[in-house]
């Protein structure tokens, strides 16, 4: 199951690091990218030499877990397939759009990785991402989704 996608500069592992316990998960890369590693006690080192670093690293803890929060929320309260994955779509939207009006991103997944995120077939996504299209409700130009009737999409969701 895809847990997440994350992105530049996201901090995978601070919660095992700081619990001093293993990261339980993988993780595997879209595109080529540069990753750093640091040792744990490095970490722990340089957190208690700056106060505000650990005030970010907490701030990203708190992140981490409203993600996981909205996640299993997707997951466990959306009724229908055709629910979790428009909240799915709306959200990376919204992220990718960093506050423009125009919602779009570009889809980096296949449709059996966007259902293991929706919790969901590959066969049920394709059907429900061409309902979309076919509604008005979406518009895909390669890579490239764009949202159209975001408030139309939400609908959906409830």
């Amino acid at each position: 199951m895809i847990l997440k996608i994350a992105g530049p500069g996201d901090v995978l592992g601070l919660g095992a690091t700081l619990s001093d316990g293993p990261y339980e998960v993988t993780a595997e890369t879209l595109e080529p990218c540069t990753i750093k590693a640091v040792r744990r006690n490095e970490f722990v080192k340089f957190l208690e030499g700056f106060g505000e670093v650990s005030q970010h690293a907490a701030q990203s803890l708190a992140r981490e877990y409203s993600d996981a929060f909205q996640n299993a929320r997707r997951l466990a309260l959306s009724g229908s397939s055709t629910g979790r994955l428009a909240q799915l779509l709306l959200d990376w939207a919204r992220t990718a759009a960093c506050g423009k009006p125009e919602l779009r991103f570009t889809m980096a997944l296949t449709h059996d990785e966007l259902a293991s995120m929706a919790g969901t077939s590959r066969e049920t996504v394709t059907r429900l991402l061409n309902q979309f299209e076919r509604e008005g409700l979406i518009e895909r130009r390669g890579a490239t989704l764009v949202i159209l009737k975001p408030s139309q999409l939400e609908a959906h969701v409830r």
